[in-house]
């Protein structure tokens, strides 16, 4: 199924999707794969297309997954939140993007698919500072966009979760997945689902003037 929409319609409204994600409808391969093919075009540093993407179906290793996201969701709820000014549209949604995290931690695992994309590095090696970061993470993050992006276009949801890769986590799926975790970095894990509708619109964001600066801070 396709949506049809507008490049600008898909761009505004693809959301991080967790409580309409419908876990028990099936994603097909070739529609995840129809959507990657797409995601491939993005842009990478120096052409060097450094990534690879781990797609998992295996109950057991998705329970395992689920588990390890869990386990560090719970450091997660416990840090401290981050504080805005009264009125502020961040501090109007934390309690409801909160309460939809917790919801997917909950269910992660019914997921029809998870998604590991991977680039190869260490972002945690290297001694080109803030270059090094930035170029390894501009060669992987464009893709995974695009890829929910596609997703999207198809009627499918999906969330870009971190957590997972707080403290061994990371290290842990490597294991799980057999991701050569000394040469590949994993950039999350993804919930691949159909979502429950299509009817997302535009989220409240901070107005572009107040977050753009021209020639000086």
């Amino acid at each position: 199924m396709r949506l049809n929409l507008s490049a600008d319609e898909v761009l505004a409204t693809t959301r991080s999707v967790r409580k309409r994600l419908d876990f028990d409808r099936p994603v097909d391969h070739d529609i995840v794969m129809e959507c990657l093919e797409l995601a491939l075009q993005a842009p990478t540093g120096s052409n060097s297309q450094g990534w690879q993407w781990v797609f998992v179906e295996d109950q057991a290793k998705k329970d395992r997954l689920a588990q390890i996201y869990r386990d560090n969701f719970e450091l997660y709820r416990n840090m401290p939140r981050a504080r805005y000014d009264e009125g502020d549209t961040r501090a109007d949604r934390m309690d409801a993007v909160v309460d939809s995290a917790g919801y997917l931690a909950d269910h992660f695992e019914k997921s029809p698919i998870m998604m590991i994309p991977c680039i190869q590095g260490r972002a945690d090696g290297g001694t080109g500072g803030a270059a090094t970061g930035a170029g390894m993470w501009g060669s992987i993050l464009p893709a995974v966009w695009s890829m929910m992006l596609a997703l999207r276009e198809r009627g499918i949801g999906s969330a870009w979760t971190t957590i997972h890769l707080i403290g061994d986590g990371e290290r842990e799926a490597a294991e799980l997945l057999g991701i050569p975790y000394d040469t590949h970095t994993q950039a999350g894990l993804f919930p691949i689902a159909y979502t429950k509708g299509t009817d997302f619109k535009p989220a409240k964001r901070l107005p572009a003037a107040e977050v753009s600066h021209w020639d000086h801070w």
